[in-house]
């Protein structure tokens, strides 16, 4: 008999489907003093955003529980698990106790848990790559053995028109909050080494901040490899700045998409995110 292989996510990797691939996203939940938003496929993501926009009060995240991991490894003989940066939430600390769960009562079974140290499009990288290791019929070591080599060569940047729910959750200084947004003003980021969020730069209009987006990839070693590129309703602008990486590489193979629910909180309206792979 075959062995079933499946891919589990939490959702900050804003994959719903990967086709004839086996796959399930444990989902991370937006809490406000109101409502708390379960990032899964029936989130509004409009209603989400607009509500968000207008709301004063503190707001947080929250990560898969155990069971919930757990119920989303469904009886798979060998899965590959991946959580949004250990440095950013308790994702990865809840799929590592539900490898222990899942593992001692299917006697047999295994599960890697990999921690991303990355968000969105960074966790689509992992995602791609262990498709690519799954099909060429790798087995379980090996798989494990290279998608942990393969953390350590892709970048994530991103660039941000507010930070309000960075700040209200103490992510970032109120006073750098205040500052984004104000006169254009927008904040250039990446994911440091240990997965946690690294500002490089502030910088005033659009197209200065994306020409600021550029000049990392020539930073951190892009190898001309895949770039990801995510965007939270703002289309024109992911464009733009995929035809920047386009002037700069000819040969980049870029894949543009749209942030679900807990990155697209974190990001705003108008927030772009970019993983690409580098040396």
């Amino acid at each position: 008999m075959p062995i079933k292989r499946k891919i589990v996510t939490d959702s900050s990797s804003d994959i719903l489907t990967l086709g004839d691939m086996p796959f399930a996203s444990a989902p991370l939940k937006i809490v406000t003093d109101y409502t708390t938003y379960v990032d899964n496929a029936d989130l509004d993501l409009v209603k989400m955003s607009d509500e968000m926009s207008k709301y004063k009060g503190k707001s947080s995240s929250a990560c898969p529980s155990p069971d919930e991991y757990v119920s989303a490894f469904g009886d798979a003989d060998e899965i590959f698990c991946v959580a949004i940066s250990s440095g950013m939430s308790g994702s990865y600390n809840a799929a590592c106790a539900a490898k222990d769960i899942y593992e001692e009562q299917n006697p047999g079974k295994k599960v890697c848990v990999i921690d991303s140290l990355s968000a969105g499009p960074g966790l689509k990288l992992i995602v791609e790559k262990l498709i690519d290791l799954i099909n060429a019929e790798k087995d379980f070591d090996t798989i494990a053995s290279e998608i942990r080599e393969y953390r350590k060569h892709f970048e994530l940047i991103f660039m941000l028109e507010s930070v309000k729910n960075f700040a209200n959750n103490g992510r970032i200084s109120p006073i750098i909050a205040k500052a984004v947004g104000l006169l254009g003003i927008r904040i250039v980021c990446r994911a440091s080494d240990e997965g946690t969020i690294q500002i490089i730069d502030k910088i005033r209009g659009a197209e200065k901040a994306s020409a600021g987006l550029i000049k990392l990839f020539e930073t951190y070693k892009y190898n001309g490899g895949r770039v990801i590129l995510s965007h939270f309703f703002n289309e024109d602008g992911a464009k733009y700045v995929a035809s920047l990486i386009k002037a700069a590489y000819p040969s980049a193979d870029i894949v543009i998409g749209e942030l679900r629910g807990l990155c697209g909180f974190y990001a705003e309206k108008g927030g772009i995110l970019v993983s690409f792979e580098k040396e």
